[in-house]
């Protein structure tokens, strides 16, 4: 397959990198079948889509989108409760459900059951391991991460991640088709947090380790990073952003698949998710948002 026959896509999971992900496709000129388990989740996603702080009102709003094109991109998207009907006239399939293996394992068993034979399979994924999840699959050669970051509208860096078995050809065609996104892709071997998370997370628990010591306050733990090395966020604001709940999540599977201790969460994340303060979404974490 050539990145020109790419026409259509399928979004598996509808939730905030999945909504993302349909709208940046829809953009660019792209049919899209987007599938979450209810329509209540569906609503919300294409909610998020027309009227959510990075979505295509806002867009308009600030001049960087004409209605029409906005219009035109929202036209492209249709949505289904149904994995076998969004999946089956795919040359792509993206998933971006929770960060669990089962889970996963599923959708692409039911993907590669029901997708055309020439249509890649890719995973969203941010830790979990390509090629286990491409063992689920007839296709392994044909499954391969395209890793996008949140907010997707804004973000521009995408890893394309190679399983033990995807082809070269699978990932040069997710490389060009990130580019015709407007993303700039890096490719990397199917390693425990890739690049970016794998660099990433070790700074973020260290940052909540010294906020728990008592070290210094939040605010000065992020000013530190942002005037000392010109970070445009802090590492607890970008904690707030992520979600402490997903950077729990991504701490412990990261800390089960290489055993550093770098990676171990600190104490005070878990108890802040249990908690309920999973930061900007609930309105508290590390800061309070109004």
């Amino acid at each position: 397959m050539k990145v020109e026959d790419v026409k259509k896509v399928a979004v598996i999971g509808f939730g905030t990198m999945g909504s993302g992900i349909a709208q940046v496709f829809a953009l660019a000129g792209y049919e899209v079948v987007a599938r979450d388990v209810t329509n209540e989740f569906l609503e919300r996603g294409l909610n998020l889509i027309k009227n959510g702080p990075f979505g295509l009102n806002k867009a308009v709003e600030k001049g960087r989108l004409k209605k029409e094109d906005a219009e035109a991109a929202l036209s492209r998207i249709k949505t289904t409760t149904d994995l076998a009907e969004a999946v089956k006239e795919a040359d792509i399939v993206i998933e971006a459900v929770f960060e669990n293996m089962d889970l996963k394992k599923q959708v692409f068993k039911e993907a590669d059951e029901n997708a055309p034979p020439h249509a890649i399979l890719a995973s969203n994924t941010s830790t979990l391991s390509i090629t286990a999840i491409a063992a689920a699959t007839k296709r392994p050669q044909q499954v391969v991460g395209m890793h996008f970051f949140n907010p997707v509208p804004v973000m521009r860096l995408v890893e394309v991640v190679k399983g033990l078995a995807t082809s070269d050809e699978v990932v040069e065609v997710v490389k060009q088709l990130a580019t015709k996104l407007g993303k700039t892709p890096i490719v990397c071997k199917d390693v425990p947090g890739f690049v970016a998370n794998r660099l990433a997370f070790p700074y973020l628990a260290e940052a909540i380790r010294l906020y728990e010591m008592g070290v210094a306050s939040a605010e000065d733990i992020d000013t530190a990073m942002k005037l000392g090395y010109n970070f445009p966020m802090g590492p607890l604001e970008l904690i707030d952003l992520i979600g402490l709940d997903v950077t729990l999540d991504i701490l412990e599977t990261l800390y089960k698949e290489t055993g550093q201790s770098t990676f171990c969460p600190p104490v005070l994340l878990r108890q802040m998710v249990r908690a309920g303060w999973l930061g900007r979404k609930t309105k508290k974490g590390f800061y309070t948002y109004q």
